[in-house]
């Protein structure tokens, strides 16, 4: 589980792709989620959150995850598509919440609607969720904040799932922790990060063996440390995921990793990746990712003081305004690139690799659904 780290403008799908309406894609994804039981308001959020992938990216986490990870969570009971989260504590700014094994899509995006709740009336609202699924792309969730004024920030563990090793460790302890954090830039595309503690999320390196792709160093290493691009070296046991910081920084990517997991697992109580029993695997990933941990947080910094909306404006507006290096591209942040890149494919559809519309299609025949049109095509 992961989202990754901010990424530049992406390379655009194989020749092979079609082009499909946001709306269409977003509805297919719904009537799949209330096929398998969800309410139709939270099949249609965790649609909204799984597409967001697709639309803005990172592609790993959107509709290739659909029959890969979401269905099969739901069609094993792992996850409960009838889920009543429970709130266990309630201090004011303060929440603590029971997921109890709804789908993190959703439930990530209701705590972030209670937190945001919450920091209107105290400037600050946190949600701490336990017993929760895979949210999707976090970034999604962290934005919901920006539309109202405020700065998201959300944190998830991997449950009991462990995929990176503590550095010179030979056990995997951790997962890829991802972080996001979101904020208003005035009248500039929105501010934000979001990004898995290890150097890639395990997204990234499948999306690459399904499609045949080879990695660049620094993200896959084997048990000596040498560098491992054959991304299909991963889930074959010969690879593992390497740090954020690479081999000297490594400790960096660790330690970000190790402050998800306390903030995120150890404060709700949610399931833990560093636990005795990873200590008798193998060395290889183990565990699953159930009993996930979250932490949402808005910020109002319009309650704390005036201005500071103008102050956003002016700090990403210098930014852009930064001249480039020579042949260089223009400076941009964090959150530039995915915001025009979702508005480009609001307007001209979403790129679906044949393979992935393929699998779509087998999906609506087999649950009676009709499958999102291409562009273009007879209606």
């Amino acid at each position: 589980m992961s989202t990754t780290s901010h990424i530049p403008p992406q390379a655009p799908p194989d020749q092979g792709a079609v082009r499909v309406g946001h709306d269409d894609l977003t509805a297919f994804a719904a009537g799949v989620f209330a096929h398998r039981g969800l309410a139709p308001d939270r099949a249609a959020e965790a649609a909204r959150a799984l597409c967001h992938g697709d639309l803005a990216g990172p592609r790993s986490h959107g509709l290739a995850n659909l029959t890969r990870l979401y269905l099969p969570l739901l069609d094993e009971g792992r996850a409960d598509p009838a889920a009543e989260p429970r709130t266990v504590t309630d201090l004011g700014a303060a929440v603590l919440l029971d997921a109890r094994r709804a789908l993190g899509l959703w439930v990530a995006s209701e705590a972030m609607d209670r937190a945001v709740e919450r920091a209107g009336r105290h400037g600050v609202g946190l949600v701490s969720v336990r017993g929760a699924t895979h949210l999707g792309c976090a970034g999604y969730h962290a934005l919901r904040a920006v539309e109202h004024g405020m700065v998201g920030l959300v944190a998830s563990n991997c449950g009991r799932q462990r995929i990176a090793r503590p550095p010179g460790g030979a056990v995997t302890m951790l997962g890829t922790n991802p972080l996001s954090v979101a904020a208003p830039a005035g009248q500039h595309p929105p501010f934000l990060l979001d990004m898995s503690t290890t150097a890639a999320p395990t997204g990234r390196i499948r999306q690459a063996a399904r499609e045949g792709h080879t990695l660049p160093e620094g993200l896959l290493c084997d048990d000596l440390g040498a560098p491992v691009t054959d991304p299909d070296a991963f889930d074959a046991g010969r690879a593992h995921l390497m740090w954020l910081g690479g081999r000297e920084g490594r400790y960096k990517g660790f330690g970000l990793g190790l402050m998800v997991e306390v903030l995120a697992a150890l404060v709700p109580g949610a399931g833990l990746g560093p636990h005795p029993d990873a200590l008798t695997g193998d060395g290889g990933p183990s565990g699953r990712d159930d009993d996930i941990g979250f932490l949402v947080a808005a910020v109002a910094p319009d309650a704390l003081r005036e201005g500071a909306g103008e102050d956003a404006e002016e700090l990403f507006g210098a930014l852009l305004a930064c001249p480039p290096t020579d042949r260089a591209e223009p400076v941009r942040y964090p959150g530039w690139h995915e915001y025009h890149r979702a508005g480009e494919r609001r307007r001209g559809g979403v790129p679906l690799e044949a393979p992935l519309y393929a699998e779509l299609a087998e999906l609506a025949e087999r649950t009676g659904l009709r499958v999102p049109p291409v562009q273009g095509a007879p209606r």
